[in-house]
């Protein structure tokens, strides 16, 4: 009896000593079930061991809470190829789940709901298939939804609607069908809510247009029908609904007025909210007890559960006296470092060398105040801080939508620059460019100036800025752009016949005029957009989407870079024939500098090479000889008139006298005369 007591002493002794092993054992076992799932080759999750200590800071990507519980897995661009283990519900006290940017397959489990302190969800950009568990609804702390860009199947729950702290939901480029739940519009804090590239139909609900919150609602690329609500106004160009033929309203501008055969089919009702019979069957439901059994086990329990607790009481109060000063020593020396790391966290840079390090920042800290602006708490030329603040991201932010500046997502680099592609916490697709301090303005007024600038530019053929972040840290300027999927004109230059797409003769006409127009909105003024020159025009800055659109990038770029860094850049223009002869002898640029660049890029275009020599295509334009300059991938399939129209542009945009190249307003309304361009 004695021996057992002891025994039981130095039990309680050394759990006691050992909080976090009392509480990290389960969670122990929940990782390593969770590693043999995600990572079932074990290539990519070596630190993750059965022996180890999940809060000792030495399993990659998991961050615990001041309580020793596991609160954060950041696993995002691991290489992960596995599936996502319902063993995720052993850790309940996750706030942050990130594990986008891998390969994951299979479903979502249903477990996953009992993650009831789960805050950020993110399984974006996998493989997952299989529809969405309609008990994520029990979720209640959930704020983003990340499902994007994966191959999920089914309808939208309905239940979502109950998630009351939601504010973003991304759901698009999956396979989802049926209409979108009204119940979506109870959710009082909702801002964004991505269902694009699905296949979605019926109609846009009332109530969700309605949301108090929502500041961005995208549903195109979808076969939604019936009356858009008028509230949906508000929104502006938060508002995406292009591609849905079956739309109708009045006051949008792609939209025809409704009539009385535009109406939602009948097979494919009004999305309702939930109904009674839509409650999940593995809802946590307390049914009432009937009769005596209930009510006898509850005494029973009762009982035993009181036995117990005196037992452990009379234990506990023998060995106090003796933990008591050890226990005092562990935690103050665990909170201590505790604390110490939660404050250069959030106030130096080198934490954030520790925070890419384990790759696990805890959400609490993940967006912070990592803005870090080169001219701080200042005003430059009436332009404030203040007036920024919707355009500005934190290097924390920057550093995981481009999982910490990963190789895998560079784009493209020069002297100057590295862009990076990168996802945002909105599940929205960027281009992150990377410009050296050294590189920028030094006189922070000026930069300041500049910036302003680029962020006005507002034009449907010119590449969007969507913020910036600067990093003093860092010694960077960071500009996040919107995401071009094809990549820039040049790729669609110099392809031999098989070996690259050649574009066909209607997409070449609408690239033209698609420039033409962006280059005439740079070139005019506007009550908030002064005369822009672009400067630097070229195959390289015409970027191509997904639907063939043209955009050009780096527009007004030259604003805030140093003068040496402008001059290298328009050296390398020169060196492919796109810089206008004048420049040599005056070594400014205007307006009609930009012209002559757009007739080099427009003889490419009709030539499909990136080098031309102008005066044999000059000479064979002027006489129509169109063997000898028009893209001999083509096959003559063309039409004769329009390609004579659009050499006669080139040729008078080219010209050697400044003075006889026409503006870019009246370029947009000569093409607006030829056919494929309407």
């Amino acid at each position: 009896m004695a021996f057992s007591v002891l025994l039981l002493l130095f039990s309680l002794a050394f759990l006691l000593s050992n909080p976090t092993w009392v509480c990290g054992n389960g969670e122990l076992r929940a990782l390593m079930d969770l590693k043999a799932s995600l990572d079932p080759e074990s290539l990519y999750l070596p630190s993750w061991t059965v022996n180890g200590d999940p809060c000792g800071g030495y399993f990659e990507g998991v961050a615990c809470n001041e309580k020793g519980q596991v609160a954060n897995i950041s696993l995002q661009g691991k290489g992960l190829s596995g599936k996502l283990s319902p063993a995720i519900a052993g850790l309940k006290h996750l706030t942050g789940l990130y594990l986008h940017y891998n390969s994951l397959y299979g479903d979502i489990p249903r477990e996953i709901a009992n993650l009831t302190e789960l805050v950020d969800l993110y399984l974006n950009v996998n493989n997952l298939s299989g529809e969405i568990p309609r008990e994520i609804a029990t979720m209640e702390n959930l704020q983003v939804l990340q499902l994007c860009y994966n191959h999920l199947t089914g309808s939208i729950p309905t239940q979502l609607g109950a998630l009351k702290k939601l504010s973003v939901v991304a759901l698009q480029s999956n396979q989802l069908t049926g209409a979108i739940p009204a119940s979506l519009g109870d959710l009082g804090m909702l801002a964004r809510l991505d269902l694009s590239s699905n296949n979605l139909f019926g109609s846009i609900p009332t109530s969700l247009a309605e949301a108090p919150s929502l500041r961005v609602l995208d549903v195109h690329n979808n076969t939604l029908s019936g009356n858009v609500p008028p509230a949906l106004k508000r929104l502006e160009d938060g508002f995406l609904y292009k591609y849905n033929l079956g739309l109708c309203g009045v006051g949008f501008s792609s939209l025809k007025a409704c009539n009385a055969s535009d109406h939602v089919i009948p097979s494919r009702p009004e999305p309702y909210g939930a109904a009674t019979r839509d409650i999940p069957e593995t809802a946590n439901v307390k049914l009432p007890c009937n009769g005596t059994q209930c009510l006898n086990s509850s005494k029973s329990n009762k009982s035993i559960s009181i036995t117990v607790v005196i037992f452990v009481v009379i234990i506990a109060m023998s060995a106090i006296g003796i933990l008591t000063f050890t226990l005092y020593r562990r935690r103050k020396q665990k909170l201590g470092g505790s604390f110490h790391i939660s404050d250069n966290r959030q106030g130096t840079e080198e934490a954030m060398g520790v925070c890419r390090k384990n790759g696990s920042p805890l959400v609490s800290l993940e967006y912070s105040t990592g803005w870090d602006p080169l001219a701080e708490s200042r005003n430059f030329n009436g332009y404030s801080q203040d007036m920024f603040q919707s355009l500005r991201f934190n290097l924390e932010e920057v550093e995981s939508a481009t999982q910490y500046f990963s190789e895998l997502n560079l784009l493209g680099k020069n002297s100057f620059s590295a862009t990076y592609r990168g996802v945002l916490r909105d599940g929205s697709v960027v281009a992150v460019k990377s410009i050296s301090k050294t590189s920028c303005k030094s006189d922070e007024a000026e930069f300041m100036k500049g910036l302003n600038m680029l962020t006005s530019l507002r034009n449907d053929n010119v590449v969007r800025l969507r913020g910036f972040c600067c990093s003093r840290g860092r010694g960077e300027c960071f500009l996040i752009y919107d995401f071009v999927s094809n990549g820039n004109l040049s790729r669609f230059l110099d392809v031999k016949e098989g070996d690259g797409e050649v574009l066909e003769w209607s997409t070449r006409v609408s690239i033209v005029k698609g420039v033409a127009k962006g280059m005439a909105y740079l070139h005019a003024y506007r009550a908030n957009k002064p005369v822009l020159v672009h400067q630097n025009i070229s195959a390289d800055r015409v970027l191509i989407d997904q639907r063939y659109n043209p955009l050009l990038a780096d527009s007004g770029l030259y604003k805030l870079l140093t003068n040496d860094i402008v001059f290298s850049a328009l050296k390398g223009s020169a060196a492919k024939g796109y810089l206008a002869p004048e420049y040599a002898t005056t070594g400014r640029l205007a307006q009609t500098s930009d012209v002559y660049a757009f007739g080099v890029l427009l003889f490419q275009i009709l030539s499909g090479k990136q080098e031309i020599t102008t005066s044999s295509i000059r000479l064979a334009a002027e006489c129509s000889n169109f063997q000898e300059f028009m893209d001999p991938n083509l096959h003559g399939r063309y039409f004769e008139y329009e390609a004579a129209k659009l050499a006669k542009i080139a040729l008078l945009c080219s010209h050697e006298s400044p003075f006889e190249r026409p503006s870019m307003e009246a370029i947009v309304q000569e093409l607006g005369n030829c056919s494929s361009c309407l």
